[in-house]
């Protein structure tokens, strides 16, 4: 009877040194995320995603930068944000007054903006700057993730 009670004990040691010995976990990292996006009105699910998953990582705890290329820096004229309704999500307007309250840094590329007509006010509008490549590339070294959408 001690025999059999000794043997139990030693097959459930392994097991019981396992969980002693795991380490308590701190919560998740907090991460610097880029959101990169070039998707603009045409597709307004799509051209909200970073603004929305941005937002959402903020609420997470996270640091996030938003770059928008192409067509997505058409999104920063009011008029094209107000008219922007994604699919299932609040109005893109909503998200981007979200993201202004928290200070989320939105750069839309310089280049991209002056050939779409979209000005210096128009960013205003939102906290946005005017990118270019040296601060894609610094936004890039910052980050600890780059999402693309």
């Amino acid at each position: 009877m001690i025999r059999r009670s000794f043997l139990r004990n030693l097959v459930a040691l392994p097991f019981i040194a396992a969980t002693a010995s795991a380490p308590a976990t701190t919560g998740t990292p907090k991460l610097k995320i880029m959101m990169k996006s070039a998707w603009g009105s045409d597709d307004p699910t799509k051209a909200a995603f970073p603004f929305l998953h941005g937002d959402a990582l903020s609420d997470a705890g996270h640091d996030v930068q938003i770059f928008l290329l192409g067509e997505a820096v058409s999104l920063m004229r009011k008029s094209v944000a107000n008219a922007v309704g994604p699919v299932g999500w609040p109005p893109l307007a909503e998200v981007l007054h979200s993201l202004v309250a928290k200070k989320i840094p939105i750069y839309a590329c310089g280049a991209c903006s002056r050939a779409r007509g979209v000005t210096e006010a128009d960013l205003t509008e939102y906290g946005a700057k005017f990118g270019n490549p040296e601060i894609f590339v610094s936004s890039v070294e910052w980050a600890d993730r780059v999402i693309t959408e």
